[in-house]
């Protein structure tokens, strides 16, 4: 009955025309991205009522939570990577194995950064950007994500794990669930039983560990490739695979974090409401870029299911598709985002004008430049599901990394306007870095398929 179901997964991911695969695989990956995404805007938009402190605290943990999301991509997209590829080449075997590694790694080394994290608390808080009046609040927030941290770690690993075997349904409902559950649970914590911030961090811990749950349970149907202990390794190998389709990943995120950690830091002078109002700003930005990486990872599972398949036809032509409807949609988002940027601000902290005041501008830089975003994403998905690691890691890391950074270190002798239009800035960089990154690659591919000596294989 498995194998059936992994034939027929097979043809379907291999012979359905790619705008109805493509849309297939996206609905519930943009779902899922965007329901993560409610995590940090629901915490955000509650705990915007208590305090503009509190409201900062928040933003002052971000980078953490960006960090730990970091090593968990790392694992997940690195194994659903390789994972993707050996279905496509059916080898369920080899992905079993991939698939119980990379999850029972992320385990131990959840485990260990909650512990670290206890002992290294005020430290890393200060670290992050926090000012002494946010210090408390920040505290009350972060002793619970610390709790949490192992849960959401492999939560992310088996969403993506799930994602790249085409299960993409069933990785959202997991965090569906979970989201859901927070948002319910929010306002209840906070106002209800008066907890303040550390209700917001209580409803957040418990529905990531709904949702670790919840995946767990769908993962271990018959259609998913299952965790398998017993089939555990930590060679060499294991770890050269995670690398390969995962270092991207790792350095996105990881690099964001830091950027962050560098932002609030950079705005610290500027008081408590410009570091909230970055925070705000960020939230918002989130949820664009979340749907737009959603979309992306609805392409993904069908490059490299065929890119395993030597498909290198149906490789190309999903990558054209997703381009130019994440280009359209990053469009209007970017127009609704400079004309409506007053009202989205100010619903979370209505009561603080220079929070809105530079939120509001920071957001209409960002919204001039969106539209790039579409193209940057999709060539940093492209790259890395087809193992082109250096460039792949390149993509990833420059927007919020390696452009990001040093462009704020110089925005910065422009005072707060110069901090504002960072991001910015850093976006057209990435754009111009991206073509001749991705063009020799698409040509490469374009050579392979013309070498093609039957329809859909690769001359041998």
């Amino acid at each position: 009955m498995k194998q059936k179901m992994q034939t027929e997964k097979f043809k379907l991911m291999t012979e359905t025309p790619i705008p109805k695969l493509v849309i297939m695989m996206a609905v519930p990956s943009v779902v899922s991205m965007l329901i993560s995404a409610l995590y940090n805007m629901v915490d955000t938009f509650f705990v915007g009522k208590i305090s503009t402190q509190a409201t900062g605290a928040i933003g002052i943990v971000f980078p953490y939570m960006a960090l730990i999301q970091a090593i968990a991509f790392f694992f997940g997209h690195g194994s659903g990577n390789y994972i993707s590829r050996e279905l496509g080449k059916q080898n369920q075997k080899s992905a079993e194995k991939m698939a119980t590694s990379a999850f029972t790694l992320t385990l131990m080394i959840g485990c260990a950064i909650t512990v670290a994290g206890y002992f290294l608390m005020d430290p890393i808080l200060r670290l992050l950007g926090s000012t002494d009046t946010m210090l408390q609040d920040a505290r009350n927030y972060f002793r619970y994500i610390l709790l949490s941290t192992p849960f959401l770690m492999t939560s992310l690993v088996l969403n993506n794990q799930m994602r790249f075997q085409g299960n993409a349904n069933k990785s959202m409902f997991g965090i569906a669930a979970g989201a859901i559950l927070n948002i319910v649970l929010d306002p209840i914590f906070i106002f209800v039983f008066h907890l303040g911030v550390s209700g917001a961090a209580i409803a957040t811990a418990i529905s990531q560990f709904t949702s670790f749950v919840l995946l767990y349970i769908l993962n271990s149907q018959s259609d998913g490739i299952h965790i398998k202990f017993s089939t555990f390794s930590a060679r060499l190998f294991v770890w050269r695979e995670v690398t390969a389709g995962g270092l991207p990943s790792l350095g996105r995120q990881g690099l964001a974090s830091v950027a962050v950690i560098c932002l609030n830091n950079a705005v610290k002078p500027y008081g408590d409401s410009a570091i909230a109002a970055f925070s705000v700003v960020s939230r918002i930005a989130m949820i664009s870029i979340a749907a737009l990486i959603g979309f992306g990872q609805g392409f993904q599972p069908v490059c490299g299911f065929n890119y395993g398949a030597r498909r290198f036809d149906r490789v190309r032509q999903a990558f054209w598709f997703t381009a130019k409807v994440a280009s359209a949609v990053t469009l209007i988002l970017g127009i609704l985002g400079f004309i409506f940027a007053q009202p989205l601000v100010t619903a979370f902290r209505d009561s603080d004008p220079d929070l809105i005041r530079i939120g509001m501008t920071a957001l209409r830089f960002q919204a001039v430049v969106f539209p790039l975003n579409g193209w940057i994403i999709v060539v940093n998905m492209y790259l890395q599901t087809i193992r082109k690691t250096i460039p792949a890691t390149i993509m990833g890391t420059a927007r919020q990394g390696i452009v990001f950074i040093p462009v704020l270190f110089i925005t910065l002798n422009f005072g707060l306007h110069g901090i504002q239009m960072t991001q910015m800035i850093s976006d057209i960089i990435t754009f111009i870095i991206s073509i001749p990154l991705v063009i020799p690659q698409l040509r490469l591919m374009k050579a392979e398929e013309k070498s093609t000596q039957i329809p859909g294989e690769l001359a041998s």
